[in-house]
């Protein structure tokens, strides 16, 4: 029977996203800090339980990547939580079935991180890294889908660019991804950073368009306006940590730099590229729902698909 109207699974779902983003600045400074490999064994920790392991022995890099797998697990955790409150509290089946994806991927992703401690495989790296910024995204995603904000009837606004603001939303986004995608590849391999470059060039192509037009004509709507500024801001944090961090591990410039700092500047890279991520990724799920074309145009463009036909 499921409870109409109850907050569990929003509840759940933002505390699991909350939790997700430490975990991925913790995965980053393990990876920064060339900590990934500290603890040689998995699922146990050096023949522990890895929920047992004494914590007089957690020194050095052990400390980082020992917590790692602790915070993750308890990700997880709140993960399997989720999924059941959906399961069982929440009427949307599709959103259900989301829920069920959630789990799946963190099971994935867990295992794919163990897996890259037994055969270490830099290709598993990289996707856990990948999976982690999707991961990231969904959590954020159903946090969105469980709101009362999406759960009411809002009332569309119609806007004569709805269509081409949404695609421009969504391809946003994608970028984004793909842009994180590279920069996994370059911080585990130390090649391709060309195409790191190249889409680090056409993301902050895309989102000065698409922050510039949210700014310029759609000012009056909060929804829009807010996230979008926000993403304007993380744009220009993210290229300044991004010349941080070409400077620091490219240039004899980092020779001057404490190891700290690099290693600060490298994961505030990938955790601010994770924000740029979800913010864009809000401002798509708000465009679709909330932007629609007025009634006149779409029954224009109705008119001409049927004469084109």
């Amino acid at each position: 029977m499921k409870a109409e109207g109850s907050q569990w699974p929003h509840r759940v779902a933002l505390l699991t996203a909350w939790a997700t983003f430490p975990l991925l600045f913790i995965g980053g400074l393990v990876t920064s800090k060339g900590a990934g490999l500290a603890v040689p064994d998995w699922p146990t920790t050096f023949g522990y339980n890895m929920f047992l392991y004494p914590w007089s022995k957690m020194v050095g890099d052990i400390f980082y990547e020992h917590s790692h797998r602790l915070v993750a697990s308890g990700v997880g955790l709140l993960t399997i939580l989720l999924a059941f409150s959906l399961w069982f509290y929440e009427r949307r089946r599709w959103l259900r079935w989301l829920g069920a994806a959630a789990l799946t991927l963190v099971i994935v992703q867990g295992i794919i991180g163990g897996l890259r401690v037994v055969f270490l495989e830099g290709t598993l790296a990289i996707l856990h890294a990948c999976f982690a910024q999707a991961f990231f995204a969904l959590t954020v995603s159903l946090v969105f889908f469980t709101s009362q904000e999406w759960k009411e009837v809002a009332e569309k606004i119609r806007l004569p660019d709805a269509g081409r603001l949404q695609r421009l939303c969504t391809l946003t986004t994608a970028m984004i991804y793909l842009q994180g995608v590279f920069g996994a590849v370059l911080r585990y391999t130390s090649t391709r950073l060309d195409a790191h470059l190249l889409f680090a060039a056409l993301v902050a192509l895309h989102v000065a368009l698409l922050s510039g037009r949210i700014l310029r004509f759609h000012s009056d709507h909060p929804k829009l306006f807010r996230p979008a500024v926000f993403l304007s801001g993380l744009l220009i944090l993210q290229l300044t940590l991004g010349l941080g961090s070409y400077l620091a591990k490219f240039t004899p410039l980092g020779i001057a730099l404490p190891s700290s700092g690099v290693v600060l500047l490298t994961t505030s890279h990938v955790v601010t590229g994770a924000l740029m991520l979800v913010t864009s990724l809000v401002l798509t799920l708000r465009s679709y729902r909330l932007l629609t074309l007025p009634e006149p145009m779409v029954a224009q463009g109705f008119l001409s698909e049927r004469v084109s036909a």
